[in-house]
Order: structure tokens, then C-alpha cells, then sequence
């Protein structure tokens, strides 16, 4: 799993795809994310940091992650 390499993002959350001028605003949880994306994590062990950074079960860990990673790839900014 890997960022588009257009997309730049701070380390407030607000995140911008230089080849479309799109800009996003991301929340905390999809920062924390797109940290661990950025640190080459897998899949599974995102889900464990998010399962122990925010305290939810992993039913709603892994339904986040699926949701955020789909919207990713909506946008154009995840490569599989």
C-alpha cells in the first residue's frame, strides 16, 4: 500500500493532490492513518496501532480502515 506521489500532506491534517488542485482536510484518525501508510505498515498491523492508539474494538477498527482506504483509492490517491 502506497500514497500517491502527488499527494502532500501536514502535519495538521490538511492534505493536497498536486496533479488535480484537490485539497482535503483530514480528521485525526485519518492522519493517524495515512502516518502509518507512510511508514510502510501493512494492513493488519494499521488495524492492531488502530485498535491500541484509540481504544475500539476491532469491528470498528477494521470498518474504519476499510472505509478510509476505499476513499483513498476514490480520490486517486492510494496505489495497491
Amino acid at each position: 500500500m502506497k500514497l500517491n506521489k502527488n499527494l502532500a500532506i501536514s502535519e495538521s491534517g490538511f492534505a493536497f493532490n498536486g496533479s488535480t488542485g484537490d485539497s482535503f482536510l483530514l480528521n485525526e484518525t485519518a492522519t493517524f492513518i495515512i502516518s502509518k501508510i507512510k511508514s510502510n505498515l501493512s494492513r493488519e498491523e494499521i488495524l492492531d496501532a488502530l485498535i491500541k492508539e484509540f481504544d475500539v474494538s476491532p469491528i470498528t477498527a477494521e470498518k474504519d480502515l476499510i472505509d478510509f482506504l476505499n476513499q483513498l483509492r476514490t480520490f486517486d490517491l492510494l496505489e495497491d
